[in-house]
């Protein structure tokens, strides 16, 4: 499960996510949300960039990356390539903004939307200041008389709202990102698919839900979904007492290898499970 690195604080406009956005909060203090009222303006200047000025692919997109440039150096001591500078970035911004959908889907069945016009990103202090555009959920739930709500006849129904909404930001993301990944669009609609599963499955062990989050996860990404590519991808190792240690392989490369060959992600299709149990193990054990 890998996590960018985020810090976090404001109060916004209440809405039918804001307690998903709190108890997200409570668990990753490395993240905050912050709701914007009709009327007020999203934060300029200080290190904020709206998701639509990235996917524009200009000015505020270099600078973005020009931080991801500088940070590799400095936690590795290595010059990136420019493409892998690009999908560290991207990583970077997409971890957390799939949050932003998946979160209130887990927690109260609640799939806000989210044009990229109405996202604004401070990664260095992990906060996110967003305007929701309505939300889907189920019938029954208090919130179906909101206005801006969307009531969807059933769970399936729910989670192509899931699937539909995070297409529907990170698209214009994949977009901009894309040519100075030096990637086509299988390649970048798989990364979606981590994003979307392994920032869930992490604020999902937080909560204490892991299980529950896995088996909706597997749910909500089956296979055959376009234009995601590939499922949520668990299985389960056995430890050397038995003990069961959940994995995951990913439908991406998060080219993490460039910079340590001899240390790949745990998730990484390239590392073989004597060594992916060696590594579980031994996290299992500091805690």
């Amino acid at each position: 499960m890998s996590v960018p690195t985020l810090a976090a604080p404001s109060q916004g406009a209440p809405s039918a996510v804001a307690d998903s956005y709190a108890r997200l909060h409570e668990v990753y203090t490395g993240l905050r949300v912050t709701e914007l009222g009709p009327e007020e303006k999203a934060p300029q200047g200080g290190g904020w960039v709206t998701a639509a000025r990235l996917a524009e692919g200009g000015a505020d997109l270099e600078a973005f990356l020009a931080w991801d440039d500088a940070q590799v150096l400095k936690d590795y001591g290595v010059q990136a390539r420019p493409d892998v500078v690009a999908s560290f970035g991207l990583h970077r911004y997409a971890w957390p903004a799939t949050l932003l959908i998946t979160v209130p889907w887990f927690l109260h069945r609640r799939v806000p939307r989210f044009p990229v016009a109405d996202v604004s990103f401070q990664r260095t202090l992990g906060r996110l200041a967003v305007r929701t555009d309505g939300f889907a959920c189920l019938p029954g739930d208090p919130a179906a008389s909101l206005p801006g709500a969307r009531v969807v006849p059933d769970e399936e129904a729910l989670r192509a709202e899931v699937r539909t909404s995070v297409a529907h930001h990170l698209g214009p993301l994949l977009d901009g990102f894309g040519p100075r990944m030096r990637r086509r669009s299988r390649f970048l609609w798989s990364l979606a698919t981590d994003e979307i599963v392994e920032g869930l499955w992490y604020v999902a062990h937080l909560l204490g839900e892991e299980q529950r989050a896995m088996t909706e996860l597997e749910r909500l990404l089956p296979g055959a979904t376009k234009p995601y590519v590939g499922t949520a991808g668990f299985r389960e190792l056995t430890g050397p007492n038995g003990e069961k240690l959940p994995t995951r392989d990913r439908a991406s490369c998060c080219m993490f290898y460039t910079l340590r060959p001899d240390d790949p992600c745990v998730t990484c299709p390239r590392t073989c499970d004597a060594e992916r149990v060696a590594r579980l193990t031994e996290t299992a054990a500091a805690g």
